[in-house]
């Protein structure tokens, strides 16, 4: 699969309560690893046995080097469209609490970043059963997006927000997973030519349109210990699912919230992924 978007490098300090305005808190741990959408959801396939391509900007500066490590590490095969770039990459301080595993995130993101020059994609895409875009690095999503759409390949968006680049990002996407606080100014997505919604909603059921039928899928109850990247994770296995072809949207929405669930259950960035190793069998 092939994964494009945004690559940043988390903190995350685990406390067991979240300070107050102006108060020091000591962190009961501390881990550092890549984080943003693409990149986790290219963690998650990788970690479910599927081969996992993450197109991104990571760069030169010496905290890159801990993303690519980390990325490595997991089994994830990174493209880097500016490998000379001398500037940090965005940095995510995050802050876990450890009683229920709620997490709040600081972040710079990519748009602080200048535009990146994306080079012919063509043969990465033929190769992915699907593709998935984040919309952070915006030429970066189109290229992709119209490569694929060109060869045929399913397009899956992460909508965590909105964002301007999507009005030309549309109507190239096949499947738009939406966050719960996601709004689209103007028509909705089916209206913009969207075949596939599904909108998530924290522990309600996921629910998810096309032009011939809608439903809901209740989400897995389970003990959360760390939401950290979750919705990044469920994006991935629904992508996952999507390459693999052959079943229902209902069918896509069960995996990946099974994974999510699992992902939720451990402690720290990485200490999930050996535990969904086993969870890509059903949708090879």
């Amino acid at each position: 699969m092939l994964l494009a978007g945004l690559c940043t490098v988390d903190v995350v300090q685990r406390v067991s309560r979240f300070p107050e305005p102006g108060e020091k808190v000591q962190s009961l741990r501390v881990d550092v690893a890549a984080g943003g959408p693409a990149t986790n959801a290219a963690v998650t396939v990788a970690a479910l046995g599927a081969g996992a391509t993450l197109v991104t900007v990571v760069g030169a500066h010496p905290l890159a080097a801990l993303a690519h490590a980390d990325l490595i590490a997991c089994g994830v095969d990174v493209v880097d469209l500016d490998p000379t770039r001398t500037d940090s990459p965005p940095v995510s301080a995050v802050v876990v609490r450890d009683a229920d595993g709620e997490r709040t995130v600081v972040s710079r993101n990519a748009a602080s970043g200048a535009p990146v020059e994306v080079p012919d994609l063509t043969d990465l895409v033929r190769e992915a059963g699907a593709v998935l875009v984040d919309g952070h690095h915006p030429e970066l999503a189109l290229a992709v997006a119209r490569a694929a759409r060109s060869l045929g390949v399913p397009v899956v968006l992460d909508a965590g927000s909105w964002k301007p680049v999507l009005d030309d990002l549309l109507p190239l996407v096949d499947v738009a997973a939406c966050a719960a606080h996601f709004a689209a100014p103007g028509p909705g997505l089916r209206e913009r030519g969207v075949p596939v919604v599904i909108s998530t909603a924290g522990p309600d059921p996921v629910t998810w349109c096309t032009a011939e039928d809608s439903g809901q899928v209740p989400v897995n109850d389970v003990e959360a210990r760390d939401t950290l990247g979750a919705g990044d994770v469920w994006h991935g296995a629904l992508a996952h699912a999507v390459a693999a072809g052959g079943s229902s949207v209902a069918g896509w929405i069960r995996h990946a919230n099974t994974v999510a669930a699992e992902r939720v259950r451990h402690v720290g960035p990485r200490s999930w992924t050996a535990a969904i190793s086993e969870l890509g069998e059903g949708v090879r």
